[in-house]
């Protein structure tokens, strides 16, 4: 299964990873998610090729910014 590693800002704590790895793994497709405090960076492992305009979505409605693809 394909994995994307995508850059966020703002996220600082347990709970900021909890909510992101909820929020983005209820998208379609989305089988994991790892959420690296330390370094902003988001992994997502698909089936498929995600979605990144529905996974910047999330993110913003979560309180987050997605601010690139690794």
């Amino acid at each position: 299964m394909p994995a994307t590693t995508y850059v966020v800002s703002g996220m600082s704590c347990g709970h900021c990873k909890a909510t992101l790895t909820k929020v983005i793994g209820e998208l379609d497709g989305v089988s994991g998610v790892e959420v690296d405090l330390d370094t902003g960076r988001v992994t997502v492992t698909t089936a498929a090729e995600p979605d990144d305009a529905a996974v910047a979505e999330v993110v913003d409605e979560a309180g987050y910014e997605l601010t690139g693809r690794v």
